[in-house]
């Protein structure tokens, strides 16, 4: 499952340019299970809205190096620091076990299962507002939550847990960057190269073209170790 390891190095490579801090992992934080909305009234601030950045991706491996252990990093102001709307991205780099995901169609499935646990992960006062169409998130974080010691160390031990509950998830890192500095049109444009990878993925696997030379995915599939293998499986008959 190494589909995605070259844009996972462009991405962390990007990322740890920054520097980010090093937050605490497996801290407890309450899950709001009814998913109730944070009104605006009851707000402290919202990351990503009104036209600032808000992005959200996760990207999946089994190699290690990647991803040695779970942490929690952040680029940026903390919760606690934080005073009015600001940019927000989160990026989830997962390792799975080498064989956990499975193959053809299942593979596309359990990937999507994965990037998908982000709509079913509710820490307390801090609520997901995801755009899967356009490629948002953004963040409404409730006034309570943050006197009550809400931080990203917190939301993102919640978010690591909800991960692991998948049995082939065996590590997470996560990141969050709130900094205004970041260049968050480049993290963009690198969560697009995975998105496309997963696309390509589930075109290979229904068989809709098998012509490369008409094809519009020939470049990402050219460009990505492991597509074209599963490219020629898939035409030979093996997947």
């Amino acid at each position: 499952m190494n589909l995605y390891d070259g844009v996972i190095e462009k991405v962390s490579a990007l990322l740890e340019g920054f520097s980010p801090r090093e937050l605490a992992a497996g801290l407890s934080w309450p899950e709001d299970n009814s998913n109730s909305m944070i009104l605006r009234g009851d707000m402290k601030f919202e990351l990503g809205s009104q036209g600032l950045p808000a992005i959200g991706t996760t990207l999946i491996t089994n190699t290690e190096r990647l991803v040695p252990s779970d942490s929690v990093r952040l680029i940026g102001p903390d919760l606690n620091e934080i005073s009015g709307d600001l940019p927000y991205a989160r990026v989830a780099l997962v390792r799975v076990g080498d064989e956990d995901l499975g193959e053809g169609n299942t593979l596309y499935k359990r990937i999507r299962e994965i990037e998908y646990t982000r709509y079913h992960c509710y820490p307390e006062g801090f609520m997901a507002r995801i755009s899967s169409s356009r490629g948002m998130e953004s963040v409404r974080v409730a006034k309570k939550a943050v006197e009550n010691g809400l931080d990203f160390a917190r939301a993102g031990s919640v978010f690591i847990n909800a991960f692991k509950r998948d049995r082939a998830v065996r590590g997470v890192c996560i990141y969050y960057i709130t900094d205004e500095n970041f260049p968050f049109a480049e993290l963009k444009r690198l969560a697009g190269e995975g998105e496309d990878i997963t696309k390509t993925i589930d075109h290979i696997l229904k068989n809709v073209i098998m012509d490369c030379g008409t094809c519009s995915l020939q470049k990402v599939c050219s460009e990505v170790e492991g597509l074209r293998e599963l490219h020629f499986k898939q035409k030979n008959g093996a997947v």
